[in-house]
């Protein structure tokens, strides 16, 4: 008996997979949740609905793994960075360079988190994935801050994860409300020489406020944090 020939997503499931989960987060990021039609999806991907669920599963199993994908491929690119080679202050400054042309040239991550955060985070409840994801993450901006505490560099009492929230929030906000907030101070936010300034203006003030006082010791919190730290304990 001959042999039946071979479809080409049976030839190649692994492209399918892939094309089925880039056509999912260009939908989902566009269209939400709610809006995204499977049916969408799987013509973009030169697929059926058959092929979608059998690679893939239903639309709920199809989102979590677009937005677990969010994740990690940014938590991929971040270690590309060698952040542990480079001094302490020069890292985090990296850090803050990546996260902003990263937002940048993916808004399908900022706009995919907008719409979990519009859920509640419900889906990514669900994933424990991403939770073992963050904590090696959090665990090198904490080795980054020790290293600087130690030489001198960096001020003590930086928690990483309000570090990295802070970071992040310095390139979201700004993009996320770029539309309003050009419409309001009447420029175009975005243009290049914006994008720039906004960038220089972000990495100074993260050394700023991360730098260990110049006249204080080692390590040692100036006057102003500490009083601060003070009353809101």
């Amino acid at each position: 008996m001959k042999t039946a020939r071979k479809t080409s997503w049976q030839r190649d499931p692994e492209g399918m997979r892939k094309r089925i989960l880039e056509a999912a987060t260009a939908e989902f990021a566009n269209h939400g949740f709610g809006g995204a039609r499977i049916d969408r999806i799987a013509k973009i991907a030169g697929a059926n609905k058959r092929m979608l669920y059998y690679h893939v599963g239903n639309k709920e199993k199809l989102y979590l793994e677009v937005l677990e994908g969010t994740y990690v491929a940014i938590r991929a690119a971040e270690k590309h960075l060698n952040l542990e080679t480079l001094a302490p202050i020069d890292a985090l400054a990296r850090l803050l360079e990546f996260t902003w042309h990263y937002y940048l040239e993916h808004p399908e991550f900022l706009s995919l988190l907008s719409i979990e955060n519009m859920h509640r985070a419900k889906f990514l409840k669900k994933s424990r994935k991403v939770k073992l994801l963050h904590s090696p993450f959090v665990q090198l901006i904490d080795d980054i801050l020790r290293r600087g505490v130690a030489d001198g560099s960096l001020r003590e009492g930086i928690d990483p994860v309000q570090l990295y929230i802070s970071i992040a929030s310095l390139c979201w906000f700004y993009l996320s409300n770029n539309r309003t907030l050009s419409t309001i101070f009447e420029r175009d936010l975005l243009d290049t020489k914006a994008k720039n300034v906004r960038l220089a203006h972000m990495i100074d003030m993260l050394t700023a406020a991360l730098r260990a006082p110049a006249d204080a010791p080692s390590g040692q919190l100036d006057a102003t944090t500490k009083r601060h730290l003070e009353f809101n304990r």
